[in-house]
């Protein structure tokens, strides 16, 4: 096989803007190997990286064992499609039954399809279990929510540039505030037909926005008041992210549709999954919903690997103990800067609040200045920057990126 020719930075950056749709706006760096917590560009700078592919390599780059997984297995079978049993589904789905609480799950490949696939779900219970007329069942969701970019999803967001010309959009959902119990049952009392509830137990794209103490345990404790089903949207928080191996962990909440993806795999492969107890799985039947590659030999393999390393290395343990750390030292800094207002999160998801407007560019250019001083971060929301590195990351290593964020920090100083 020919060896590519090695490209530099600025030549790969103009070959995906000639040739790719211009839909994202990545920070001018140019990855080219990860390992760990690491990342290096193409001319062999070094950075740590604190973006973790927005949570999904939270085992760190290249985790041998994943690696090794995904590469055996390749070796072997790598798809049958759904029309013929293969010898690592079943396997898979009964670890991750197991690992998570469930019953049964129902594989996908990415976050946006097991959002979509929650959706049907939860509105074929309606139908057939709550008795809501067909047609007409609710699901509410939040405001600043991110659940995917898919036709249906973005009809519930609030998001201009996400939905501008983007329409018609799909109905069927009402928008409360996140975060808000008085208007989660204001909508279960005022509408018959309400066939599911879906959150992220931590606002990520919106900006690491935590909830209230209790408002997820309230909220689920309203669901089943209301014949309901409570759909967490674990994509991003979950996977031992916050410091506990789901969000919702953190109240001891069992949702009864839970969504997965990124990190069920350690970034190494395409997996996403969405778990339910067998009352709500069961209406599933042939035709009704499937995948080409959901479910397929390779990536059954990197999600057990990945779950293993998760439990194994103690990776919620860990980004508990990091994130109470990297939070504390932030505040420290945070009590004599004018540049920054608060820092928020939990476990290894957080993110600080720039002291200027969403439309500024002071954010985007401290992200500017974090890559030159070896550091990887993006923007959320204009004015907020999100954290989020690798779970295996140690505590020596977590204390000098603390170094390196403040020590830019301080070069925007007013």
């Amino acid at each position: 096989m020919a060896i590519l020719e090695q490209l530099t930075s600025q030549q790969a950056i103009e070959l995906e803007n000639k040739y790719g749709a211009h839909n994202y706006h990545p920070l001018p760096v140019v990855l080219s190997r990860g390992e760990g917590v690491h990342v290096w560009d193409v001319e062999g700078k070094k950075y740590y990286d604190f973006l973790s592919a927005y949570s999904a390599v939270n085992q760190g780059h290249c985790h041998p064992k994943i690696v090794g997984a995904m590469v055996d297995q390749a070796k072997t079978l790598t798809l049958t499609s759904r029309a013929f049993y293969n010898d690592l589904l079943g396997r898979y789905e009964k670890f991750a039954t197991e690992f998570f609480g469930f019953d049964k799950l129902l594989p996908m490949n990415t976050g946006a399809e097991a959002v979509e696939t929650a959706l049907k779900l939860c509105r074929k219970w309606a139908y057939e279990k709550k008795g809501i007329p067909e047609n007409e069942a609710q699901i509410i969701v939040c405001k600043n929510n991110f659940h995917g970019r898919t036709t249906t999803i973005i009809s519930f967001s609030n998001d201009p540039v996400a939905r501008k010309n983007f329409g018609p959009f799909t109905n069927g959902f009402i928008k409360i505030e996140y975060d808000n119990l008085q208007a989660l049952e204001e909508a279960l009392e005022n509408n018959d037909n309400v066939a599911g509830f879906m959150a992220e137990p931590i606002q990520g794209e919106a900006g690491v926005y935590v909830p209230s103490e209790g408002y997820l345990v309230k909220a689920k404790a309203l669901c089943e008041k209301h014949n309901v089903l409570f759909i967490a949207d674990e994509v991003q928080t979950g996977i031992a992210r916050t410091g506990k191996l789901l969000a919702v962990n953190h109240e001891e909440v069992q949702p009864d549709i839970l969504i997965l993806g990124k990190a069920l795999s350690g970034g190494a492969y395409p997996v996403s999954a969405v778990l339910a107890n067998d009352p709500i799985m069961e209406v599933i039947k042939p035709g009704n919903h499937g995948s080409t590659f959901g479910g397929n030999p390779v990536a059954a393999a990197v999600a057990i690997a990945a779950l293993e390393v998760v439990r194994d290395e103690e990776l919620a343990e860990n980004a508990e103990f990091l994130g109470q750390l990297f939070r504390s030292e932030l505040n420290k800094y945070i009590a004599e800067s004018n540049i920054v207002t608060l820092v928020r999160g939990k476990g290894l998801l957080n993110a600080i609040v720039i002291n200027d407007s969403e439309e500024s560019e002071t954010a985007w250019n401290i992200c500017l200045a974090l890559k030159e001083n070896g550091l990887l971060a993006k923007p959320t929301h204009g004015n907020i920057i999100r954290f989020a590195p690798p779970l295996v990351m140690n505590e020596d290593q977590l204390l000098d990126c603390v170094y390196i964020i403040t020590s830019t920090l301080k070069e925007f100083e007013k």
